[in-house]
């Protein structure tokens, strides 16, 4: 016997919609508790939906390009459910690879002849992207045997290796197939492939619109090939969201930044003391998590800066609740995870969720929740190096600070010139919402909770 389960989108945080970047699995395939399904993107991250339960595919209610909320339907998956002997997963995998595919989408290659669907998110586009309508079909002057730059200087072969169905949809959208670079097998161009393209373009459009509403000139265009070749590289998904949100940011946030050193010494000599009972609990106690701690004590005594501007400028949203952004190098770019309620929680509890958050950060694997509800964020280059910089504030927070690599100085302490271990303090606040003398204020009193670890517990 066999149980159906279906796999729906669970709670997306504070997005209504969000994409569909990846499907992972096909009907008939095999799936394990845990295993991913499908890869959602929002504006701050990706993030993958798994299968609460073990069996076979049935059926895949989503495609790539797909915009879907919460409660809407994925996959449907068939639970073995053993009563016997020659009950099993295997008998039901057999079953299963005799089923109809029922995919909602395009086909195998993203390529079908009825080219009147896919149009939800770009139908507009063939009114706003310039291009005539055998676009799709120019040639060099040359022949067909030149080849033609494109996409920033990337040579494309011509003529573009496109079906009949695909050329006819990139003629609606009035999209160029010899400016798209094909994802499909051996170059050929698919319909995700001309979507794609057509997005970047409205996307592209609807920037220099918007610069030109805030008066700002857009960059002028480069024919980068009249000096030498070059590489044309793909931006991760991540770089690409997060763009246009620090642009935001800069753009609406008088930022200003302070910049101040905090003595470690003791701290430091603290931290070294507690690395074998750490070791013991699996775990490893960085200065970061030292940091948090120290972030929430200051919050603590300024609660401007656990607040949020409210809509209209003229109110401020002071919270009482302790929530910690933690900015996540990743090879795809930044990603800012959330560690609720700081104030709660020990050294050894921060240093595990800290561990926790970075490794599902680099794989990919965090949930919506973990990316909101910040009240302020640490950006810290303290592996890397550098002795100050100016981190962007994360809107709606109103600061966030950022550490450097500490380092050892010498220190005058009123007789002679003594080795102290500094850490390079940058706060990057709203000048709307904090002045020059908090923000000073806010730094010494975090300089305090830094040179002795005992406030920490205050």
């Amino acid at each position: 016997m066999t149980e159906m389960t279906r796999i729906t989108i669970p709670d997306i945080g504070d997005f209504d919609e969000v994409e569909v970047i990846e499907v992972l699995v096909g009907v008939g395939d095999p799936v394990a508790v845990e295993d991913p399904v499908i890869t959602l993107e929002s504006d701050k991250a990706t993030m993958e939906i798994p299968s609460p339960v073990g069996g076979i595919v049935a059926s895949i209610e989503v495609s790539i390009g797909d915009r879907v909320r919460e409660g809407a339907l994925v996959a449907e998956i068939i639970e073995p459910v053993e009563h016997g002997p020659g009950d099993s997963s295997k008998k039901s995998a057999e079953k299963m690879a005799g089923m109809e595919p029922r995919l909602h989408g395009n086909g195998e290659d993203g390529e079908r002849e009825d080219d009147s669907s896919g149009l939800s998110d770009v139908d507009e586009a063939a009114e706003k992207i310039a291009g005539g309508d055998e676009g799709a079909d120019s040639r060099s002057p040359s022949g067909a045997g030149d080849r033609l730059r494109g996409n920033g200087g990337i040579s494309l072969p011509l003529p573009p290796h496109a079906s009949p169905g695909i050329r006819r949809f990139a003629r609606e959208l009035g999209a160029d197939l010899s400016l798209i670079a094909g994802s499909g097998p051996k170059g050929r161009i698919l319909k995700e492939d001309v979507k794609s393209w057509v997005k970047r373009q409205l996307a592209k459009s609807r920037s220099i619109d918007r610069q030109e509403e805030v008066g700002i000139p857009a960059v002028p265009e480069i024919d980068f090939s009249e000096f030498g070749d070059f590489e044309t590289v793909r931006l991760s998904r991540i770089r690409k969201l997060s763009g246009p949100h620090l642009q935001r940011a800069w753009l609406n946030i008088p930022h200003v930044t302070h910049h101040d050193e905090a003595d470690i010494t003791e701290l430091e000599a603290f931290r070294q003391s507690l690395k074998a009972e750490a070791s013991m609990k699996g775990l490893r106690v960085t200065l970061l998590s030292f940091a948090v701690k120290a972030l929430t004590g200051a919050l603590k005594e300024y609660p401007n800066f656990n607040a949020s501007l409210a809509p209209g400028g003229e109110q401020l949203i002071l919270k009482r609740y302790f929530n910690v952004g933690i900015a996540v190098d990743t090879p795809d770019g930044l990603v800012v995870p959330v560690i609720r309620d700081v104030d709660r929680k020990s050294i050894f509890n921060l240093a595990r969720e800290l561990a926790d958050l970075s490794e599902r950060a680099r794989n990919n694997r965090l949930r919506p929740d973990d990316l909101k509800g910040g009240c302020i964020s640490i950006s810290s280059l303290g592996g890397i190096g550098g002795v100050a910089f100016t981190p962007i504030v994360n809107a709606p927070e109103v600061a966030i600070l950022g550490i450097s690599r500490a380092r050892t100085m010498p220190v005058w302490d009123g007789q002679d010139f003594v080795p102290r271990l500094l850490l390079p303090l940058s706060l990057s606040y709203d000048h709307r919402v904090v002045d020059g003398a908090e923000a000073a204020r806010f730094v010494s009193c975090l300089t305090r909770l830094f040179a002795d670890v005992r406030r920490l517990s205050l």
